[in-house]
């Protein structure tokens, strides 16, 4: 997109290509440059942590609060209860209140590591959707805000109407959900002035819903913001890996395996990976990412380390980095690695090593395991290993190292 922005916070979101699309970017720019605009993204609570997918826009959240702007996270306790069907083919599992409550203190950890909240100006927010949406009375919300939404419309978003063309489910519970999400954008501006809501692009309905209603109900003038949803090179989710997903907090994934997982960056993500995870001057991230031949690794170390640094602190990212040598350069074994710990009550019922593979994380199932291994791809201890067995309790009372391929290792140990 070609615009030359006012504000140092579009400035930034153009520049390093977090900038999909925008309700009115003229109105929204004359707004960041005219005082403090609050903004809010949502979260709901699916999940005990947040993944490499919501990390972009975070990263937003944290560049709209260095260039002056009030982050507001909000958690979505009260949404969860309904999910969101947005691009899914089958309805959200529903969960109790309770691990709803745990879920959110899980992801309440990565926040805090990445942005500063507190009773100051811009100083960031965290607040609860269930705060207003749980106190509703049905019929009065049918009446007044029910009312102003038509049904052909939400039928021709594109987020429910690829579900119906494939004629999948979409349930009622579900399809309430985007007039919730427009009602917490109302609510936001109320009690908060919030003034921007922002999204992945998949979002841009439910954004668009808000500002109407707002628009319709109390005649406010706001904006939405969308961030591209992001695949990498080859075509692969963003934030997916052959483990599963990557999660952000330290105790569902180790920093050494976070670290590990943008170290593997294909190289034609690297310059751009640079600019939407890192605060690297624009012009760094674009000369690391054009480097050539074996010399674009030392760009994808400076990516891990930098991204690493920001979500676990720097001893972590310069710890996993040491590992990696060990492992990788040294042939050793790398104190930091992800480690399995076996039971002596394991040990006695017998272990086969397709198992510990799949316990690792190295393989999703034993069938997955025992293809690795006809493909040469696994190792214990660096020795190829070629066929499924039980492993000796001496073995593994001894300590293994699993790998499977080049770059996945863990531990095996005795608890």
């Amino acid at each position: 997109m070609t615009y030359a922005p006012k504000s140092d916070f579009l400035q930034v979101l153009l520049e390093r290509g977090y900038y999909a699309d925008c309700t009115d970017i003229d109105g929204l720019d004359d707004a960041l440059t005219a005082g403090v605009v609050p903004a809010y993204i949502g979260y709901d609570a699916t999940a005990a942590s947040l993944h490499v997918g919501h990390l972009m826009n975070i990263m937003v959240l944290r560049w709209l609060q260095k260039t002056g702007g009030k982050p507001i996270t909000l958690m979505g306790g009260g949404t969860t209860k309904v999910g969101d069907p947005s691009f899914r083919s089958e309805e959200r599992p529903l969960l109790t209140p309770a691990q709803i409550e745990s879920n959110i203190g899980g992801m309440k950890n990565v926040f805090a590591r990445l942005i500063s909240y507190g009773d100051g100006p811009t100083d960031a927010v965290m607040l609860n959707n269930a705060e207003w949406l749980d106190a509703l009375n049905y019929l009065d919300f049918l009446r007044d805000i029910g009312r102003h939404f038509s049904v052909n419309r939400m039928l021709s978003f594109e987020s429910v109407k690829s579900r119906l063309d494939r004629e999948q489910s979409l349930s009622f519970l579900e399809f309430n959900y985007m007039i919730l999400q427009a009602y917490d954008f109302l609510e936001l501006n109320r009690r908060y002035g919030c003034v921007l809501q922002m999204g992945g692009s998949d979002q841009w309905g439910n954004i668009v819903n808000g500002i109407d209603l707002t628009r319709r109900v109390d005649g406010a003038v706001i904006y939405g913001l969308t961030t591209p949803l992001l695949t990498t090179s080859d075509g692969r989710k963003m934030g997916k890996s052959q483990g599963g997903a990557v999660w952000l907090n330290g105790d569902m994934l180790s920093p050494y395996e976070f670290w590990q997982f943008w170290r593997n960056t294909t190289d034609a993500d690297v310059g751009r990976f640079l600019k939407l995870y890192t605060e690297l001057p624009v012009e760094e991230c674009n000369r690391l990412g054009s480097l050539g031949g074996s010399e674009i690794n030392q760009g994808k170390i400076v990516l891990a380390n930098e991204v690493t640094a920001l979500l676990h602190g720097i001893e972590a990212a310069h710890a996993a980095e040491r590992t990696a040598r060990e492992v990788f350069e040294a042939g050793g074994v790398g104190v930091d690695l992800p480690t399995v710990f076996v039971t002596e009550a394991q040990l006695e019922a017998g272990l086969a090593n397709t198992a510990l593979f799949v316990q690792a994380g190295l393989a999703a199932s034993g069938k997955e395991a025992k293809r690795l291994f006809a493909e040469g791809g696994a190792r214990i201890n660096d020795e190829l290993v070629t066929e499924a067995r039980l492993l000796t309790p001496d073995e593994i009372r001894a300590g293994l190292k699993l790998s499977a391929g080049k770059k996945r290792h863990a531990l095996v140990r005795m608890e």
